[in-house]
């Protein structure tokens, strides 16, 4: 695996953290638009593999107003069941669609844990990588990050659920090990965003809990992205299948701008940045 940057791809450098100032600095929280090329994601899995699938989704939540889209082409759905894949694999079904999705103009996220898969996506003119590991994985994902000077989502995750821990303590610990393992590859702080891992390696109450304490992490002084949508949560509280979730997502992320959070990933951009505006505008009349 060669991590090093492509010679004919220039490095982000501040250009990356300027964009990083722009989406967080808006009046709403930026949104970012799920789009899984995948067989098996625990919502929508199989209905946008096809890459003119793929391309139409995007448009769609173009039409909508996303500010950016974050693609993924191998599961990491936050419960079992999901199958690992190698990085051909995500190579394979990211090759006919990423070049036409960052021809329509909106900021491409590449939602993998490889180091290959994210220089590729960086190749082809993402500019933002989304770890779901934190670069806690694949130990070439921080230098390759510090080289390209592009944003990292930092996601907190756990190999295993334990009910008896202090979640938010052990986000903290976590977050701690992912800033020192990014300080030491020269990764910019300015260029990175924590994201709590709603349902990853968590119990429905800890997710929640997590969505509570969202100010707990305000210690970091970093910007935090939350992607609370369709998760099993929100069917400890109110049964529902996945595509049945929508006012429970919606209920979460309102939560969480309250809380801080500057980016919300939903796969129902629309409703998101309704529930957003309206949020704001009755907020601003206080």
């Amino acid at each position: 695996m060669n991590a090093s940057p492509s010679p004919s791809v220039p490095p982000a450098g501040s250009a990356g953290q300027d964009l990083l100032r722009t989406l967080v600095g808006r009046p709403i929280p930026a949104v970012m638009g799920v789009l899984n090329i995948t067989p098996d994601s625990f919502s929508d899995g199989g209905q946008f593999i096809a890459p003119e699938q793929a391309l139409e989704r995007a448009r769609a939540m173009i039409a909508a107003g996303v500010d950016i889209i974050d693609i993924g082409a191998e599961s990491t759905r936050p419960y079992t069941g999901a199958k690992a894949v190698t990085a051909e694999d995500e190579l394979a079904r990211l090759r006919p669609v990423l070049a036409g999705l960052v021809a329509l103009g909106v900021p491409v996220s590449i939602d993998s844990m490889k180091t290959e898969v994210v220089q590729f996506a960086l190749d082809q003119g993402a500019v933002i990588a989304n770890d779901v590991w934190g670069l806690q994985r694949d130990a070439a994902m921080a230098p390759l990050i510090a080289a390209r000077g592009v944003p990292v989502i930092v996601m907190h995750n756990r190999d295993s659920v334990d009910p008896a821990i202090d979640i938010v303590a052990d986000m903290k610990a976590f977050f701690l090990r992912s800033l020192d393992i990014a300080a030491k590859a020269g990764v910019a702080r300015e260029s990175i965003v924590l994201d709590p891992g709603i349902g990853f390696g968590k119990t429905a109450e800890q997710s929640m809990i997590a969505l509570a304490r969202l100010r707990d992490l305000d210690i970091f002084g970093l910007p935090i992205l939350v992607g609370a949508s369709r998760k099993r949560f929100i069917a400890s509280v109110s049964p529902s299948e996945p595509k049945e979730r929508l006012a429970g997502s919606i209920a979460a992320h309102l939560i969480a701008a309250q809380r801080g959070a500057r980016i919300i990933r939903t796969h129902d951009v629309a409703e998101t940045l309704q529930a957003l505006w309206v949020a704001h505008a009755i907020e601003s009349k206080q």
